[in-house]
């Protein structure tokens, strides 16, 4: 049963469109039918024109060869999708003695995590599991082992050295869920806190969000690396602003939101659909300079992560904003991650890696796609939606035969095959974003859609 407090909240528009669609049939005539199927097919012809560029007969849109393309809504096995998200829960209560207040950060080889330290961008995503299952089962448990973290959060408000892009992370699933799930209005100001944070690193003459900080005076390497540098990751935090916005109507919050989504679309997003991790501008000018990579496998590959990243955050802007732009954006990225895929249901940790380098999955990445192609789903028109939601269960399939440890008896997280940095040897393990992600590609494979971002 799904256990939502504040039933006064507003339904997202997009559910509202979809819900009074809906309630439209009883109105349909032999006649509005009729007028319906030539609509319909008109409908059809317009897609095919704005999107033949990207469509390759044969290959992506051939819902004949492709296997997982050609499953029908009916046929989608969403009680083990249900099964699985109720494991979930079990060992989220079942690990809560075991973990206590600390926060999971990457696992160990005896299925066991290792924690963070104080401030790590990590720290938010046990939290947010604890929120998933609160908001499913109505478990006190899960609320108060959420809000005993918050000492963890103020921390990190307090501590400038602290601060990074990373803080729509951390507060959307510690302190936007409190405020979401509770109406606590401390948890309201930390997170508004935090927004004004994240607004305060914009970088107005490029139009960006910069990610990363100078640690100490003299650190002239690390002020040379992170000085006019955006990357992929910061997409996922922009919901943090959006959220300010609509608390606040202060226009500052959805400015830099759009601004950086707009730099991101620019810069990041390659015209092919794929991806740089990360992007330099002149720190003075804001003038662009090049595409790199901080986590992938070199400055011209397409690091799955990253991918993902992406495909998520525009489509969380898409439904925050309704602002075209983000939804084409969206769809041009799935698109291209279905390519690269090509029919896996784990991607790679990074798309084009070398054939002399370890061949590593990445859950984590997986189940980002997972949830965001769900998204999409719910958004797009009904031809595209049948394709990002059947390529959304494809990855959910694939990480529940690959790579779910949710049977395991003694592991304490709930995917394996997390890359979380290949190229320093961080892989093959658990993460608990890819854990968090997974939960949420769950519920939203079954139709949930009130989230924390």
């Amino acid at each position: 049963m799904l256990f939502w407090p504040l039933e006064n909240l507003k339904r997202s528009n997009a559910t509202w469109f979809f819900s009074s669609q809906a309630s439209l049939g009883k109105y349909v005539t032999p006649k509005t039918q009729s007028i319906n199927q030539k609509f319909s097919i008109y409908r059809k012809y317009l897609f095919y024109r704005k999107f033949r560029k990207f469509i390759k007969f044969g290959e992506v849109m051939n819902t004949q060869a492709s296997q997982y393309y050609s499953r029908r809504p009916q046929s989608r096995n969403v009680e083990r999708y249900q099964a699985a998200l109720d494991r979930c829960v079990q060992r989220l209560g079942s690990t809560m003695n075991q973990i206590g207040l600390r926060n999971p950060k990457i696992g160990l080889p005896d299925l066991t995590w290792a924690y963070c330290e104080p401030g790590d961008w990590v720290q938010g995503f046990h939290s947010g599991q604890l929120w998933l299952a609160y908001q499913m089962t109505g478990d006190v448990r899960f609320r108060e082992a959420a809000r005993a973290r918050r000492p963890d959060f103020r921390y990190v408000l307090e501590h400038r050295a602290m601060r990074d892009h990373d803080l729509g992370f951390q507060f959307s699933l510690h302190s936007v869920a409190d405020w979401l799930m509770t109406a606590d209005w401390q948890a309201r100001q930390m997170a508004l806190e935090a927004a004004n944070a994240l607004v305060g690193r914009y970088r107005a003459e490029g139009g960006y969000i910069q990610a990363w900080s100078a640690r100490e005076t003299g650190d002239r390497d690390r002020a040379v690396f992170v000085n006019g540098r955006m990357i992929a990751d910061t997409m996922q935090n922009l919901a943090l602003l959006y959220w300010a916005h609509r608390e606040t109507a202060i226009e500052d919050f959805r400015t830099v939101a759009e601004n950086h989504a707009e730099t991101t679309r620019q810069h990041l997003v390659r015209s092919d659909g794929s991806s740089f991790h990360t992007f330099i501008f002149d720190p003075s000018t804001g003038e662009p300079i090049r595409g790199e990579t901080h986590q992938g496998r070199a400055d011209d590959s397409c690091w799955s992560r990253g991918q993902a990243w992406l495909l998520h955050g525009f489509a969380q802007c898409y439904v925050a904003t309704g602002n075209r732009a983000h939804l084409e954006t969206a769809e041009h990225i799935a698109g291209r991650t279905e390519e690269l895929l090509a029919g896996a249901s784990v991607p790679p940790w990074d798309f084009s890696a070398a054939d002399d380098q370890p061949t590593f999955i990445d859950s984590s990445a997986g189940a980002v796609m997972a949830a965001g192609l769900q998204i999409l789903a719910l958004v797009t028109e009904p031809e595209s939606a049948e394709r990002w939601r059947a390529l959304g269960d494809h990855l959910l399939d694939g990480l529940l035969e690959q790579c779910d440890l949710t049977n395991h008896p003694t592991a304490q997280g709930l995917l394996s095959g997390g890359a979380a940095h290949v190229n320093v040897g961080k892989a093959d393990t658990m993460l608990p974003y890819g854990d968090y992600y997974f939960m949420e590609a769950l519920m939203r494979a079954q139709g949930h859609s009130r989230f924390f971002w």
